[in-house]
């Protein structure tokens, strides 16, 4: 197909006049990041894509999030399975602020314990884990102090 006819079979996302964007989400990952950050609770509009094509990760989804912000702490949960995500902060239809997602050094209530037999997974406990390695992941259970590992996480 040559590349006029292409640019022409493109669909844009319209542009939000105040909020959040999250770029650079791993496509398998998206409903997680939405689910991470409670956006199917929100009433502000929400545009979401996946499967779109990517320099970096080959595929990649993205979300835009009209009128809403989000705390570093919210944010750099999302590290957990977006890594390399991007967060363009938007006023006025404007880039105002670019931010880098940061594994944190603790994960609350997000995270299963990979241990069957820790009190988390057989009582009402919210999960508590101190991260010892961002690369690859490595979570330490507060209560079991058994180790997670980024390939047996499983997000809550």
């Amino acid at each position: 197909m040559k590349e006029s006819i292409k640019k022409k079979l493109k669909l844009k996302v319209s542009a939000i006049s105040s909020g959040t964007v999250i770029d650079h989400i791993p496509s398998k990952n998206l409903f997680k990041v939405i689910s991470i950050l409670e956006l199917d609770k929100t009433d502000n509009m929400i545009t979401f894509g996946a499967n779109l094509d990517s320099g970096k990760l080959g595929s990649k989804a993205i979300i835009k999030v009209s009128n809403q912000f989000f705390e570093d702490d919210d944010i750099n949960r999302i590290a957990l399975i977006a890594p390399h995500a991007k967060l363009n902060i938007i006023r006025d239809y404007e880039v105002v602020e670019k931010k880098v997602v940061e594994v944190p050094d603790a994960v609350v209530g997000i995270v299963k314990c990979f241990n069957p037999k820790c009190i988390t997974n057989n009582e009402r406990i919210t999960t508590s884990f101190d991260v010892i390695s961002k690369e690859p992941l490595d979570l330490k259970c507060k209560y079991c102090e058994k180790i997670t590992h980024e390939d047996q996480m499983v997000i809550k």
